[in-house]
């Protein structure tokens, strides 16, 4: 079995359900119809890998207060890394989003992640399929004066459709995060919260993030699951909320703050 080739540049729509983890497995068991789990699902002990997003926005966060805006378009930008004790290669990523339908450009970096965004200096040996990428993102990187904000975390559970040219399913829990300003992509246990705690939620109750991912045509099983699980969209920012919840409770969620 081979790992994936994640595309660096992609365009389809999200759409976004707030589910209680009750749901997760029946969902699972529908979803399998069409789709095999991905392969960091598959070779995860429990079938959840852990994503880190570091996002940068500028010293007014610009760009978050963008997103929270009335206006429809906006974009984030982020360094992702997988695992608890990320290893190469990271990824930066630009996600523009109008509505629910969304654009992302990603560039793969081997190291000195940090450094190339400092100096703006294009490593000799970046893969050639990112170089183009890469050059938007430092480019933006410097036209907004972008910083590091606020580092999240969360376990997935995701799905890769066998029936279309392109359908994902996945489910995010243990939403965490950190406030930050270095230019570090792990976090430091002593500083993370969760942002997801049951009775505090956006949705009390439904704290695990339901992502149906396609592209412009919505396949027919997924509108059947819609229908089938009563399931109600809901609008979700791993970075909105984890910035919302940094400065309007901070007291409830506190660090070393367990849940099951």
């Amino acid at each position: 079995m081979s790992g994936p080739v994640s595309p660096l540049a992609l365009e389809r729509y999200e759409l976004k359900y707030l589910i209680p983890l009750s749901m997760v497995e029946p969902i699972s068991k529908f979803v399998e119809a069409y789709c095999e789990m991905d392969y960091y699902s598959q070779i995860s002990g429990d079938n959840y890998y852990t994503i880190n997003s570091l996002y940068l926005d500028s010293p007014t966060h610009y760009l978050f207060r963008a997103k929270e805006s009335a206006n429809a378009f906006s974009f984030n930008m982020r360094v992702r890394s997988y695992g608890v004790s990320p290893v190469p290669p990271y990824y930066y990523e630009i996600k523009y989003k109008i509505r629910d339908f969304v654009k992302k450009k990603r560039a793969k970096v081997m190291n000195d992640w940090a450094q190339i965004l400092q100096h703006s200096i294009i490593p000799e040996d970046a893969p050639a399929e990112s170089i183009k990428n890469m050059e938007d993102f430092v480019f933006m990187s410097h036209t907004y004066n972008v910083q590091p904000t606020i580092l999240t975390q969360y376990r997935r559970k995701a799905y890769l459709s066998v029936v279309d040219d392109y359908a994902r399913v996945t489910f995010d829990r243990d939403l965490r995060y950190q406030e930050t300003n270095d230019w570090t992509i792990t976090p430091d246990e002593r500083y993370m919260c969760h942002y997801d705690i049951p009775e505090w939620f956006e949705e009390p109750g439904q704290n695990v993030v339901l992502e149906l991912k396609c592209e412009k045509k919505i396949p027919v099983w997924m509108v059947d699951l819609i229908r089938r699980f009563d399931l109600n969209h809901a609008s979700f920012s791993k970075y909105g909320n984890s910035m919302t919840t940094l400065y309007t409770k901070p007291d409830v969620f506190a660090p070393g703050h367990l849940y099951r």
